[in-house]
């Protein structure tokens, strides 16, 4: 079984009602508490049933029994769901590191699909699709009040075909984006030089990310007129990905120790992961400075909270996105697809939980300077997309909260003129030397 750690994710419930009746009385106890889940299943093929018999037109069962199970597994978190064996098929390639679509990341909030990011390089990133957007009309048609999996059959389709979206965006008037449906094969790992200063961006964690940001090492290296000076990680807009490869990432900065730990449900479900040896380590005596935002979530939370807590590395941006949960994928047996279902929380190397709070940068840099309208209305801000914000979302079991809007400690200066604020903020940071490694935890591990 798979370890997920991808932020909001498209996905569909779908439980077979009837089939747990009769095999539920069978198998149940005398108990008050099972008697009563197997009078509500009665129920429910009862409510089945008649609307069978009696709805004004014809339904379509499968339909139906899907999003009753959709309802039951979005009732639990926002991120337990059922696949269907295509949708588990998609999946599969979709961490393979390429797929069809149009490269964007969503989750449903309230009836509505809400983006929280767009993928580099894909048909979505190069319309101007941001983290944050709602996504209310599909060619003219509105898609608020459908099930997130139906939305995104609706974006789904042959691929040079093309597409037209309703975005709503605060502060702006709804507008229309046209995009081509693509074969997305994204890049997972870009790198360049900044000078002397390497800088590696990492937008998803699929099967060929460590091996990517192996090779964005070397390259940097072959780049490079003289030493390297530090190194740039950009996870801003992250939504995750596949555990393993956190892990992986995470071994070529730290020299040994624990990477992150997770915990379910029983007191023995804990497992603690450690660095792994292998693939291009870089230097553990140069500054690293991991940029993150709103958008950072998950997988790569973890990243960025193994080289905090390690001291290896410095935040700078602004607070992560805060999923601290993990999900396993579930096979079902043949045709029967999976199950997505939450099995544990993870906790940094320092024994944190980051779930709803998310991690705080230690240099707190805005990528853009607020208005006067925005600082004096900083309210509204709060209802920007982060996981506590999501419904049914987990607590977090340590009492750690989210900080409430306010005006970021650095924004850009008005007479700013560059392109990355926050990318410039973080070179000097490394120039200056705030960024340099202030300890090797070798042996930290959280306490459970």
């Amino acid at each position: 079984m798979r370890k997920w750690l991808v932020g909001p994710v498209i996905g569909a419930g779908l439980v077979g009602a009837a089939l747990g009746v009769s095999a539920f009385a069978v198998t149940t106890g005398q108990s008050d508490k099972r008697a009563e889940t197997f009078a509500h299943l009665e129920l429910f093929a009862e409510i089945l049933a008649r609307v069978q018999s009696d709805y004004v037109t014809p339904i379509d069962e499968n339909k139906a029994i899907e999003a009753s199970i959709d309802g039951m597994l979005s009732s639990l978190d926002p991120h337990s769901s059922y696949m269907n064996p295509d949708e588990f098929r998609d999946m599969q390639v979709q961490t393979s590191g390429e797929y069809g679509g149009l490269g964007i990341e969503v989750t449903g909030q309230d009836g509505f699909v809400k983006v929280v990011a767009p993928m580099d390089g894909t048909p979505a990133e190069k319309a101007g699709i941001k983290s944050g957007d709602y996504l209310t009309a599909i060619d003219g048609q509105s898609i608020v009040g459908l099930t997130l999996n139906d939305a995104v059959k609706q974006m789904r389709g042959a691929v040079g075909s093309t597409i037209s979206i309703t975005v709503v965006r605060d502060g702006v008037d709804p507008f229309d984006v046209t995009l081509k449906r693509e074969v997305i094969r994204p890049e997972s790992v870009k790198d360049h030089l900044e000078g002397d200063i390497g800088y590696v961006r990492i937008s998803t964690f699929n099967e060929r990310t460590a091996d990517g940001l192996d090779d964005a090492l070397e390259d940097l290296k072959k780049q490079s007129k003289g030493p390297l000076k530090g190194l740039v990680l950009d996870l801003r807009d992250n939504p995750g990905g596949l555990l393993e490869q956190a892990i992986e990432v995470s071994s070529r900065f730290l020299t040994g120790g624990e990477v992150v730990s997770t915990r379910g449900r029983r007191p023995e479900d804990v497992e603690r992961y450690l660095v792994r040896r292998g693939g291009d380590h870089f230097p553990n005596s140069l500054p690293v400075v991991v940029l993150t935002n709103g958008g950072t979530a998950s997988a790569a939370e973890i990243v960025a909270g193994a080289l905090q807590d390690r001291g290896r590395g410095k935040i700078v941006g602004m607070t992560s996105f805060g999923k601290g949960s993990v999900q396993t994928v579930i096979p079902l047996g043949p045709n029967k697809g999976a199950m997505r279902l939450t099995t544990s929380r993870y906790y940094t190397p320092s024994g944190r939980s980051i779930q709803g709070s998310g991690i705080d940068p230690d240099f707190e840099v805005a990528a853009v300077r607020l208005s006067d309208d925005e600082v004096k209305d900083l309210k509204k801000r709060a209802a920007r997309y982060t996981e506590a914000s999501l419904p049914n979302a987990l607590q977090n079991e340590q009492g750690a909260v989210r900080k409430p809007p306010h005006v970021p400690a650095d924004m850009p200066p008005a007479a700013y003129v560059g392109k990355d604020y926050q990318l410039d903020e973080a070179l000097k940071i490394i120039r200056s030397g705030e960024a340099a490694p202030t300890k090797d935890m070798a042996a930290a591990t959280s306490k459970p």
